[in-house]
């Protein structure tokens, strides 16, 4: 999986793009403002988008190329983001510590992903907010992207099961359009959600 990802992210143009992705950008000030927390950030330009709004921006992913292009378009855009390549476990990252966390299109396989998704929300302060964006199971009928496994793409009752605890103040699957970089275009099947640790 990590070759993957270093071999997509070393091509020389960005592979989603170097504009933030539309859900956060309509939500991310719904969030208080503080320290946020980017998994599986690849290039870079969420958590970019955050810093330039005033955040703190905390990053990682496996990829060392991404964390190149990261670093570059954080320079690019003359803002700072502390991004680290390793997986949760091997991060020194605090419970209660972060504002926010922003999971974008951070498919993992089904063997990790819930423990994954446990782990995250020990890291978000009480009261702070979980926004994500991923394809959802019907995405196996478009070609805009994402895993070609279903158990690794979600579903509503899914993202109830490996959240719970956490209180959905909005929770959707919906059809959109992609325009993000050359791996994310056309018509797509995505989840959506904006949640509060309780």
């Amino acid at each position: 999986m990590k070759e993957f990802w270093n071999e997509r992210y070393s091509e020389p143009n960005f592979a989603y793009g170097c504009n933030p992705n539309d859900f956060l950008k309509q939500n991310l000030f719904k969030i208080k403002k503080g320290k946020l927390l980017f998994p599986a950030e690849g290039e870079g330009r969420n958590a970019v988008f955050a810093a330039q709004n005033g955040f703190e921006v905390e990053a990682f992913d496996i990829s060392k190329s991404g964390k190149e292009k990261a670093d570059a378009l954080a320079k690019q855009c003359n803002i700072t983001i502390n991004y680290q390549v390793g997986t949760l476990e091997q991060l020194p990252y605090l419970e209660n510590s972060f504002n926010g966390i922003i999971l974008i299109y951070a498919h993992l396989p089904s063997e990790i992903r819930k423990d994954f998704h446990k782990q995250l929300m020990h890291l978000v302060k009480p009261g702070g907010i979980i926004l994500f964006e991923a394809f959802g199971k019907e995405q196996l009928q478009f070609t805009s992207g994402g895993p070609k496994n279903s158990v690794m793409l979600f579903s509503e009752e899914e993202v109830k099961e490996e959240f719970s605890g956490l209180k959905f103040e909005f929770l959707s699957t919906e059809i959109i359009d992609l325009n993000e970089g050359k791996y994310h275009q056309g018509r797509a099947s995505v989840v959506r959600f904006i949640a509060y640790k309780l």
